[in-house]
Order: C-alpha cells, then sequence, then structure tokens
C-alpha cells in the first residue's frame, strides 16, 4: 500500500510541474500555434514536454544575460 501512495505523490507532482510548465508556455513571446504545440506536446507525453521544455524552451541553454542575475 505504501507504494500507491508514493506513486500518486509523484504523479500529482508530475501534474503541478506539468501546469507550471504549460503557464510557462502561455506566458513566453511565441507565436500562438508555437504555444499550442508546446502545450499539447506537455499534455500528450507529459514527462518528455517537461523535459524537453526546460531543455529547449524560452531560456533553454542559453548562459545567463548578466553577471547580477547568476547571482
Amino acid at each position: 500500500m505504501d507504494i500507491a501512495y508514493l506513486i500518486l505523490a509523484l504523479l500529482v507532482l508530475l501534474l503541478l510541474v506539468d501546469a507550471w510548465a504549460i503557464n510557462s508556455v502561455l506566458r513566453s513571446d511565441s507565436s500562438a500555434s508555437r504555444k499550442l504545440g508546446w502545450s499539447l506536446l506537455i499534455l500528450l507525453l507529459p514527462l518528455l514536454g517537461l523535459v524537453l521544455w526546460g531543455w529547449t524552451g524560452p531560456r533553454g541553454l542559453r548562459p545567463v544575460s548578466s553577471p547580477e542575475h547568476s547571482k
């Protein structure tokens, strides 16, 4: 029974993080079609979509823009 609670907690955590990612997508400066595509990817493939958005999203792998930002 304990493993069921762990799985449930992980699924709830994934759902919350996916909701944050979709919110981030919708607030980005991307076009409406790109926002729709990213949102669908995150909804249909939650873990993979989340990882891809984190890796290639609005900030992606770019370095910080100023030294103050990294403090």
